[in-house]
């Protein structure tokens, strides 16, 4: 179906809205199919009216950015953006560079409160399953010669519950081994760089979820906060390097994350309760895996 709206080439069409639109809950406002140039393609969420509405985009070639609540995010060929309007955010193309998609905006309040629901379990850039793809494909097409309102409302109806279900839904019920690999990615992410800030935030867009459900997740599959798992991953490194009589205190401290000696000292104690220093000596017969993994 991606197949035949790209054949179908570029289109933009306004869908008329009936005089009492606040009866139908879903509605769309416009879809169509564009490649957009860097440098004349630009929109900020706070400078495009006060009517409430979302915009669902799938990127088919190209890229484009996205700045959402100070969280930058570049997307892709395959990737999908959903925005709700007005909101803190701006997407636009760099100078140089095209992006090609296929969009559907939608207005009413049930769309709105769907997409809230949407955004707090995805974030603004995901990727959808082929199915779900080609349904909102197939609803593109067919918005731009729908004739009735309450056949263009069914349509937006249908694509609104075909992307809850794959990202609600789907993301709740999806196969521990999918879930885990999503993790298992983080998780490496965490060991590369112990010594550089992680903060949940980050570690959300690089699952490619929101901070909510990332650390839902998280914390399902590992037993316990994203935060708390850092803590112990560098407690962890920090007992290694003690171990090396030639590695300072706040050389450690630093190596694993902690800018201030004092404070890693601090939480190294209530971990192990004993002093870095006293580790030194005494480290060898700690269980330090116990320590750190009472849940293992």
């Amino acid at each position: 179906m991606l197949n035949q709206l790209v054949a179908r080439g570029a289109f933009r069409h306004v869908v008329s809205l009936p005089r009492r639109r606040e009866r139908l809950h879903i509605m769309p406002t416009s879809a169509g199919l564009e490649t957009a140039q860097g440098g004349s393609y630009d929109w900020d969420g706070q400078q495009r009216g006060n009517t409430p509405f979302s915009i669902l985009q799938h990127t088919i070639s190209g890229g484009g950015r996205l700045r959402y609540e100070s969280v930058d995010h570049r997307i892709g060929p395959g990737e999908t953006m959903l925005v709700t309007i007005p909101h803190r955010h701006r997407y636009w193309v760099e100078s140089g560079e095209s992006w090609t998609f296929f969009w559907i905006a939608m207005t009413g309040q049930e769309a709105i409160r769907l997409h809230a629901s949407i955004l707090a379990a995805a974030g603004p850039v995901f990727r959808l399953r082929d199915e779900t793809i080609g349904t909102m494909a197939r609803i593109c097409l067919e918005l731009a010669t729908a004739k009735q309102s309450g056949q263009a409302s069914s349509l937006a109806y249908t694509a609104t519950m075909a992307l809850h279900d794959d990202l609600v839904v789907g993301h709740e019920s999806a196969p521990t081994f999918a879930r885990q690999a999503t993790i298992d990615r983080v998780r490496a992410h965490i060991h590369r760089n112990l010594e550089r800030p992680l903060d949940i935030d980050t570690l959300a867009r690089i699952a490619g979820m929101s901070r909510a459900h990332f650390s839902r997740i998280f914390t399902q599959v590992e037993g316990m906060p994203p935060s708390e798992f850092v803590m112990r991953e560098r407690l962890r490194r920090a007992t290694r390097l003690l171990l090396n009589a030639e590695t300072t205190i706040k050389e450690i401290s630093n190596i694993c994350g902690f800018d201030d000696p004092n404070y890693f000292a601090k939480v190294f104690r209530r971990y192990f309760e004993v002093s870095p220093t006293e580790f030194r000596s005494t480290g060898m017969y700690l269980n330090v895996d116990a320590r750190l993994h009472p849940h293992t």
